[in-house]
């Protein structure tokens, strides 16, 4: 075998070769491509701004103005997320139509028997309020798994923006949460 065949046998596996050590998987490299479209993402959480995917193929961040960008309109779909819970508990108090009071005996103190009354509430299926539950529950579970495929790109930036838009939307909209108190309840 002369020298020449040698390194160049030498030279076309070494190109292959990839020590564990220095193996990565940059998310753009066409030589690592898994697939055709996929692309590999970091699993761990990072700092970067640079080729971050965000939700849809065509929308990569790459500069720290796209970043800062994307953190705010997260950060608002995030508050949007929590604001949306807490107006559909509203609109479904203010929906409930038919109310009925039943009222049952209840053993009390030395062999008295007490009248205990419980509310029911509900709604009719077929009612336009039933409806616009259903088209926000709907938009309510896509936002929810946009944040939680948002938060698995594991971008540091990216997961601060969701947590700190839930809680502001907490803490904006759910303080008029209303209490309900019954007063049929006795305090023992």
């Amino acid at each position: 075998m002369s020298s020449h065949h040698a390194n160049s046998s030498m030279a076309s596996t070494s190109e292959h070769y990839h020590p564990t050590s220095e193996h990565h998987h940059p998310t753009t490299s066409p030589e690592h491509n898994h697939g055709e479209g996929m692309m590999m993402m970091d699993m761990t959480f990072h700092f970067s701004y640079k080729n971050v995917p965000l939700l849809f193929s065509g929308l990569v961040i790459n500069t720290p103005g796209e970043m800062a960008g994307a953190f705010v309109a997260v950060f608002f779909l995030a508050m949007f997320y929590e604001g949306l819970k807490i107006a559909r508990e509203s609109l479904l108090r203010k929906s409930q139509v038919s109310i009925r009071y039943n009222s049952m005996p209840v053993p009390g103190p030395n062999g008295t028997t007490l009248m205990e009354t419980h509310k029911t509430v509900g709604q009719q299926m077929l009612s336009f309020p039933h409806l616009l539950q259903t088209v926000l529950h709907i938009i309510q579970v896509v936002v929810s798994y946009f944040l939680m495929l948002i938060f698995m790109t594991y971008n540091a930036y990216l997961c601060i923006a969701v947590a700190a838009g839930a809680g502001t939307g907490y803490f904006l909209f759910s303080w008029k949460k209303a209490v309900v108190v019954d007063i049929t309840e006795h305090c023992h």
